[in-house]
């Protein structure tokens, strides 16, 4: 079985994939909204298996919706603009239903729901739904075992870095991302999280404490973490004694 939630600004958009439904008795709706931020609030709290997404609704896109999800479902875009399909395949979507479409390009559809694991491949592609944006994001979609959830920012105590990736690491847990930290350096906020070392960034306002240790510096964090600060980053945290 598998929980499904329709988002679609239109009546009509949603009655017609609630008639298509009917014939797949292991897909269960648990509701339907038309506008993202319904959208939103529904799917976090029931976290469905697969959304039908539109994509033009009121308040913000389909593609908005993704990145304000503590986990990402299965989606598949049900839209009336041929325009989104290629952004639609970058985050991996399971299908793109071009309206009006049929029940057998439905069936379609529904039947790719079988070629893609809960560990779906494109996942890791939303995740740049929240790094695209011009600013830095307050909030990230990492991994947790088998699914990607979002992070506020201001909860990551440090961050290490993780062969190509990067793990984050807050007061109860530590997550994955999958940029490398680098990546991660370019975007986060400068005022907040610093370099210290080419493994190592970390949280300002997590920090407790400073040693001198040799020629360099230990930091402790809140949680108890001690992080070294190399010499090639020293100057990073001489600009902030004073």
């Amino acid at each position: 079985m598998r929980k499904i939630i329709i988002i679609d600004d239109e009546a009509a958009g949603r009655q017609l994939i609630k008639e298509y439904l009917e014939d797949y008795p292991e897909l269960i709706l648990l509701g339907e909204a038309n506008n993202g931020v319904d959208a939103v609030k529904m799917i976090n709290e029931f976290k469905p298996d697969l959304v039908f997404l539109d994509i033009q609704m009121p308040g913000m896109t389909g593609f908005d919706v993704l990145t304000h999800l503590e986990e990402l479902p299965q989606i598949i875009f049900s839209t009336a603009y041929d325009q989104y399909a290629l952004k639609a395949f970058e985050v991996h979507a399971v299908d793109y239903l071009l309206k009006p479409y049929t029940k057998e390009r439905f069936k379609v559809a529904v039947e790719r729901l079988a070629e893609n694991t809960q560990e779906n491949k494109a996942r890791p592609l939303a995740e740049s739904l929240l790094m695209d944006q011009p600013k830095s994001p307050e909030r990230i979609l990492v991994q947790s075992q088998n699914k990607l959830v979002t992070i506020a920012l201001e909860n990551v105590i440090r961050i290490e870095a993780y062969g190509d990736y990067s793990k984050l690491v807050t007061e109860d847990k530590t997550y994955v991302s999958n940029y490398g930290i680098s990546t991660l350096e370019e975007k986060l906020n400068s005022s907040a999280f610093i370099r210290v070392h080419r493994s190592s960034i970390i949280n300002l306002n997590a920090v407790k404490e400073l040693h001198k240790y040799s020629k360099s510096y230990d930091i402790t964090m809140n949680n108890g973490d001690v992080v070294r600060v190399s010499r090639g980053y020293m100057d990073n945290i001489k600009k902030l004694v004073y």
